[in-house]
């Protein structure tokens, strides 16, 4: 170790129905690697707000990790965070990273994190092992697409794609470097879902004769004042942001407070779908997840009710109650909307049910939250922490909770019932064997395509 700063290896002891393929299991492109026992894992963080400052901790705590690097277009700027009491960018993820570093091994001077404002020069470091996206939606498929062809594993938030056409993307980038990809759907390591989702399998309310998903909507502010959201573009953008790299793909225009400033970016559909698909990632994964259902496609979405603000207003995503039905080939339907209670409710037969939200587990009758399960049923895996589990897959190569397949279908329905809600369609059909909309609907297919602006491509 020279001046505070220690080598990095060196810090030990302080698509249709998408087959979800075991990490490692194909052939790479970019020559994964999966480090030995004997090493840590280096992780890099890509984006530094709110998501990250909520991952990073599990990260820099495991012995088996080193984080070493933090990627951000944000220098340090602030209204980071749920009431926007934070500091966010990659100058507050530097000294985060060296402050813990400096405690747990007594080195005072420790220096050893690097920042980046480009994470393409991030991914050129070849000691980097994996990557945290925790960036604005927009960007979640060009940062697993360059991270996957590089050959770093992935723990990738959610929601997964902006667009089903970027998930598709997603997957056979991850496919072809053959690396681990975790998306950041948490719940699975939550022993309630678990619990839950077990009970659906092994038949406990008897045959499945109703499925309930409940999400939110509407447009927060995030502890920010009406102040603070001017809708007026300013000439320049803040000092400490390179605006232009922050907008990647999407579409240029002037920084507007109202929907650039941390996590109000989420209500304009240039950079995400809103609340639809920000809670969808969870909730509908946890259905998915108990109706055995990863990298299965839906065969329509029916009953589509909701209407989205005019395409000209800031914030333009969903905002009125909702509702749809996800139709799945074996006339399993889920029914979905803003009105039922957040969470997953399964109703089976004898008025017996499950309901799971986040921080609770109910059962009809009572006492059926009690039953064990037996030999032979099915046994889902128990994880306890999202990102060890993500770790430990990319050590040995073995299938992680959450791939980057079970992360694609669980949106998939959402986004297909957002494209029915910008163009008030009541039903869409789907062809999961194209990816399109069956029945030639080239308007509806538009919607399913990328939409990167000037050099950003997605075929790297």
């Amino acid at each position: 170790m020279k001046d505070g700063k220690m080598t990095r290896r060196g810090f030990l002891g302080g698509v249709g129905a998408l087959t979800i393929l075991p990490s490692g299991c194909v052939g790479m492109r970019g020559g994964a690697r999966r480090p030995p026992p004997s090493e840590r894992v280096n992780v890099g963080m890509i984006g530094y707000g709110t998501m990250a400052q909520d991952n990073i901790g599990n990260f820099l705590n495991s012995d088996r990790v080193q984080v070493v690097s933090v990627c951000d277009p944000v220098s340090e700027g602030p209204l980071y965070g749920y009431k926007a009491e934070r500091m966010g960018g990659r100058e507050p993820g530097r000294r985060k990273v060296n402050d813990f570093y400096a405690e747990k091994t007594g080195a005072a001077g420790y220096n050893g994190c690097r920042v980046f404002s480009d994470f393409r020069e991030m991914l050129e470091d070849r000691d980097l092992d994996a990557v945290c996206v925790s960036s604005p939606d927009h960007w979640h498929a060009l940062h697993t697409v360059w991270a996957a062809a590089k050959g770093k594993h992935i723990y990738g938030q959610k929601p997964l794609m902006l667009t089903a056409g970027e998930g598709r993307a997603m997957v056979r980038a991850v496919r072809r470097a053959g690396i681990t990809f975790q998306t950041g759907a948490q719940s699975r390591s939550n022993d309630y879902f678990r619990m839950a989702a077990e009970f659906v399998r092994n038949g406990r309310i008897g045959k499945l004769q109703r499925v309930e998903v409940g999400l939110n909507k509407g447009h927060r502010p995030f502890g920010k004042t009406p102040e603070q959201l001017s809708e007026t573009p300013q000439a320049k953008p803040p000092a400490y942001v390179d605006f232009d790299l922050w907008l990647g793909p999407a579409p240029a225009r002037q920084y507007t407070p109202k929907i650039h400033l941390p996590m109000q970016w989420r209500y304009n559909l240039d950079y995400s779908c809103g609340m639809l698909t920000d809670f969808a990632a969870h909730q509908l994964d946890i259905m998915q997840w108990a109706l055995g259902k990863d990298g299965e496609e839906p065969v329509a979405i029916e009953n589509i009710t909701g209407r989205l603000p005019p395409a000209s207003e800031l914030y333009n995503t969903l905002a009125e109650p909702f509702s749809f039905e996800i139709v799945y080939a074996d006339g399993v339907r889920a029914h979905v909307s803003s009105e039922y209670k957040y969470g997953c409710r399964f109703i089976g037969e004898g008025g017996r049910e499950v309901y799971v939200t986040n921080g609770k587990l109910e059962t009809t009758p009572a006492e059926l939250v009690r039953e064990k399960i037996r030999e032979g049923e099915v046994v889902l895996k128990r994880s306890g922490q999202h990102e060890k589990d993500f770790i430990e897959s990319v050590y040995s190569g073995a299938p992680n909770l959450s791939p980057v397949e079970a992360g694609f279908t669980a949106l998939l329905p959402a986004l297909l019932a957002h494209i029915g809600m910008r163009l008030e369609r009541t039903s869409l059909r789907w062809d999961a064997a194209r990816g399109r909309f069956a029945g030639g609907d080239a308007e509806a297919d538009r919607l399913l395509e990328p939409r990167l602006r000037g050099p950003w491509r997605l075929d790297v």
